[in-house]
């Protein structure tokens, strides 16, 4: 019959094991690999863990992006670049409203109606534009300093009311989410969407105004020490609208606390603000391939055209800038470097805009007297 080891006590009275020294080494070794093995199994399921709930939210935000192609008519695209109401939208020249001029007025304060169409000034200098951050889009570098003349820019994004005046004075084509030319219930201080570059270019230019630069707009949401987003270098979700948080654009005036180093609204988040400028690459760009070559979606089979889907297509022209990330974009498409870019003519309900306006001598006097 075998024997079981016994322990003894040592003169000092405390239990001694008759096990070898390299019985202890061997069973440490297996109890070291049995502790890493535990670690390791709970790593990757901690990993899958992460995973799945990244996968349950893609699938809310697919959820949420698309539509029943049943009900093609009635839905907008979520990517804004193959809508098909557009075309129709297009053949409008003009369009009459249900509003009068005295109504549109009514439906600020004359206080809100000043304060909404106030203007900030950017002082004239230089500032840091672009990025070498690694994880970032090539075409967005690399950094470089840029030197601007002093000029004002819309404190808000353009809003349903003040689109509203332009199109009872010019009667100029609503935007498309407009229903018998009237702005959408609860929507007046919401920024109007759904227009085109062209759509945003009139305005402005009704305003005496024009479209910022890539450069005026950027400058304005981060200032001059290179902050990543226009309240500093640490994403923060209570400061903007991005990333399906809200599910829609929100009122322009709400997020206080997420201003621009100059006191401007909305620089990032809420909706993508088109520019004046071209996508071009910067001097001294890395960027190579066809990003800067645009492109359409074009349904080449019958199956693609009964699914509404088809490839990319090289085609003539060049893509404008949009800057800011909007409500529907992932966190770090609404830093302050980051440039996205659209053909002129597509619309969205996540695109939008404000002018700017350069500042006139007596003005700029005026200023530095202060």
């Amino acid at each position: 019959m075998a024997t079981l080891s016994k322990e003894k006590k040592s003169p000092a009275g405390k239990y001694q094991s008759n096990i070898s020294p390299a019985e202890q080494q061997k069973r440490q070794r297996y109890l070291s690999a049995t502790i890493i093995t535990c670690i390791t199994v709970a790593m990757v399921f901690g990993a899958f863990h992460v995973v799945d709930l990244g996968s349950n939210r893609m699938a809310d935000m697919r959820d949420r992006a698309t539509y029943d192609l049943a009900e093609l008519k009635d839905h907008l695209r979520a990517a804004g670049e193959d809508i098909e109401r557009h075309r129709i939208h297009e053949e409008q020249q003009k369009a009459e409203t249900t509003y009068a001029w005295s109504e549109l007025e009514a439906l600020l304060t004359e206080e809100e109606w000043s304060d909404l169409t106030s203007l900030i000034r950017i002082p004239a200098g230089p500032f840091i534009m672009g990025t070498d951050a690694k994880r970032a889009d090539k075409f967005n570098g690399p950094q470089h300093e840029v030197i601007l003349p002093d000029y004002q820019i819309d404190k808000y994004l353009v809003t349903h009311a003040e689109y509203a005046r332009f199109v009872v004075q010019t009667r100029h084509r609503p935007p498309l989410d407009w229903t018998d030319g009237t702005i959408p219930d609860g929507k007046i201080l919401y920024p109007v969407t759904m227009v085109t570059w062209y759509d945003a270019k009139d305005y402005c230019r009704w305003e005496e105004k024009r479209l910022p630069t890539e450069a005026e707009w950027e400058k304005a949401a981060r200032g001059t020490d290179g902050r990543r987003w226009p309240w500093g270098n640490k994403m923060d979700a209570d400061k903007l609208n991005t990333y399906y948080h809200v599910g829609s654009s929100n009122k322009v005036n709400t997020y206080k606390n997420g201003v621009s180093p100059y006191g401007v609204f909305d620089m990032a988040g809420n909706v993508s603000e088109w520019t004046d400028s071209d996508f071009r690459p910067y001097k001294g760009s890395t960027e190579v391939g066809g990003v800067f070559q645009p492109k359409k979606v074009e349904a080449t089979t019958p199956e693609d055209r009964g699914m509404k889907v088809g490839g990319l297509v090289e085609v003539d022209g060049v893509y404008k800038v949009r800057r800011g990330g909007s409500w529907k974009s992932d966190p770090f498409s609404t830093s302050s470097y980051h440039r996205n870019f659209s053909m002129p003519y597509y619309a969205s309900d996540f695109f939008g805009f404000r002018c700017v306006s350069d500042v006139s001598p007596t003005v700029a006097s005026n200023v530095s007297k202060l």
